[in-house]
């Protein structure tokens, strides 16, 4: 069963921009806009990043996270998430950024040089919380 509710996961199926919040090696927050991807048949939030960012970095010493997302139509309505990063893998990273790419950016292909490489973070959501007015 999704912990996402049904109800609040056309979130990520529109150009919802998230926040991803992390833990830096001293303990304080990190936070960065990013898109964001939902697997249902899992129950995993995607979040894709270049390997070697702070986020990526961040996750691999603590793998705790939150994220916050608003309805891009109605900034009242919001989803957020606490979780944890469960799994790290490049295994379809490229062809995910070019899915987002397309749905955020109506290009077909990612138009950004990748300097290293693509990863996915696979986030297992642990709580949610929705605020819809």
């Amino acid at each position: 069963m999704s912990v996402i509710p049904n109800d609040f996961q056309d979130l990520f199926e529109k150009r919802t921009f998230a926040h991803l919040s992390t833990l830096l090696p001293d303990g304080s927050p990190h936070s960065t806009p990013v898109w964001i991807d939902y697997d249902a048949e899992v129950d995993r939030v995607r979040i894709n990043t270049e390997r070697g960012r702070q986020k990526e970095r961040n996750v691999r010493d603590d793998p705790r996270v939150a994220i916050s997302m608003t309805d891009p139509e109605n900034p009242y309505r919001m989803l957020m998430i606490r979780g944890e990063v469960d799994e790290i893998t490049t295994e379809g990273a490229r062809e995910h950024l070019d899915q987002l790419s397309k749905r955020y950016t109506d290009e077909n292909e990612y138009p950004n040089p990748i300097q290293t490489e693509r990863i996915l973070l696979l986030i297992r959501p642990d709580h949610v919380s929705r605020f819809e007015p």
